[in-house]
C-alpha cells in the first residue's frame, strides 16, 4: 500500500493512493473511530493496516491525485534519526573535498559503527515545497537518502528481527547548509567543526519527506533499490541502496540499542556520493531538486530566495 497524508479543500486527511485515485481513510472507515492520521494507523498495529488493504480493494470512491496536495507522510515524526557516512563513496568524497584522506577498511560494516544523529521535526515538509534558505549559510546541499518508517515499539532488537519492526519506507532529502555564517571571528574551539556540521542540518523545512510511505511488503528487496537525484534535470547522485554500509535492519537494531524506537519515527539512512560539497556546485535559489528511489516515487522539492542579509554572532 502506499499511504499519504494530504489536504484537499483546506482540509488535511489520510488516504491510499489507488490507480482510481486518493482513497480518503476517514469517510472510507464504515466504522466507529477511524483513523485520522497515518502515526495513528501505525499505533493501531497490522489489524488496522489488515483493515486499510480491505478498504483499498473494495473502494468505490476515489479522489483524483490531481485534486489534492500531498503533505509529508508523517509531518511530525516523534523523531527524526539520521546517518552520517553510510556510504564508502560518500565517505571519500567528504574527507578529499576536508582535504585529508580517509583510511576506510575493506569491509567497514564490521570495523567501524554507525553515526547516527538527531534532527527536530521542524526540518519536515512535504513534496513540492519550497525549501526556506537559511539566514546561516551561504552554502546549501542536497542528500538524497531512504527513510525507514518505525512500525512498532522496537528496544534492543536484533538485525534479524529488525525488519519486523518497520512499516514502510519513504523518500528523503536531508538538505545541508555546508557553512555557517556565525563562525566569522570566532576563536576555534575542538569540536566547532562537527557542531557547525550539525547545526547545518537542523533549518525549518531541511528534511522534505514523501511523496508516499509505502509499506514494506510492496518493496521486495529493500538493499537493491536505484536512487537517483537530480537537480534542474542533471543527475547529480546515482547509486543503489545495496551500496549501504549499514543495511536498514542494521541500523534499526542498533538505534533501538541506544533508545526506544516509537511508531512513526523516522531513520534517513544516509546518502551516496555526488553531493554539491564534493565539487563546490552547491544549490542556487530556485533550483529544483528530484529525489528518486525505485519503487518509492519521486520527491520533489525547490530552493527559496537567497536572503538579503546573513547572521552574524552578536556583539
Amino acid at each position: 500500500m502506499k499511504l499519504s497524508t494530504y489536504v484537499r479543500d483546506g482540509d488535511a486527511s489520510c488516504g491510499i493512493v489507488t490507480d482510481r485515485g486518493m482513497v480518503d481513510i476517514p469517510s472510507s472507515w464504515k466504522k466507529a473511530d477511524p483513523p485520522r492520521s497515518i502515526k495513528e494507523i501505525l499505533d493501531r498495529g497490522d489489524m488496522c493496516l489488515d483493515r486499510l488493504r480491505e478498504i483499498a480493494r473494495s473502494a468505490t470512491q476515489a479522489t483524483p491525485l490531481d485534486q489534492v496536495k500531498l503533505l509529508a507522510p508523517i509531518p511530525r515524526p516523534g523523531k527524526i534519526l539520521a546517518l552520517a557516512g553510510n556510504y564508502s563513496e560518500h565517505i571519500k568524497e567528504a574527507s578529499l573535498r576536508r582535504g585529508f584522506q580517509v583510511g576506510l577498511s575493506e569491509a567497514p560494516r564490521q570495523t567501524t559503527t554507525p553515526r547516527p544523529f538527531l534532527m527536530p521535526s521542524t526540518c519536515v515538509v512535504g513534496p513540492d515545497e519550497t525549501v526556506a534558505w537559511p539566514v546561516y549559510s551561504e552554502q546549501i546541499d542536497y542528500e538524497l537518502e531512504l527513510a525507514v518508517v518505525i512500525g512498532r515499539n522496537a528496544k534492543c532488537v536484533s538485525a534479524q528481527d529488525a525488519p519486523d519492526y518497520i512499516a514502510g519506507y519513504t523518500i528523503a532529502n536531508d538538505v545541508s547548509a555546508r557553512s555557517v555564517t556565525f563562525k566569522k571571528d570566532r576563536q576555534q574551539r575542538p569540536w566547532d567543526e562537527f557542531y557547525d556540521w550539525l547545526n547545518g542540518k537542523w533549518a525549518d523545512g531541511f528534511c522534505p519527506m514523501g511523496p508516499h510511505l509505502v509499506t514494506k511488503d510492496e518493496v521486495a528487496d529493500v538493499q537493491n533499490l536505484k536512487m537517483i537525484l537530480k537537480v534542474n534535470g542533471q543527475i547529480r547522485q546515482n547509486a543503489n541502496t545495496g551500496q549501504m554500509i549499514y543495511s536498514a535492519a542494521d541500523i534499526v537494531s542498533f538505534l533501538s540499542h541506544l533508545m526506544t524506537l516509537e511508531p512513526g519515527d523516522v531513520i534517513c539512512t544516509g546518502t551516496p556520493s555526488g553531493v554539491g560539497m564534493a565539487t563546490g556546485n552547491f544549490l542556487k535559489a530556485s533550483d529544483r531538486i528530484e529525489c528518486s528511489i525505485e519503487g518509492l516515487g519521486t520527491l520533489t522539492n525547490s530552493l527559496g530566495d537567497r536572503p538579503a542579509a546573513f547572521y552574524e554572532p552578536l556583539a
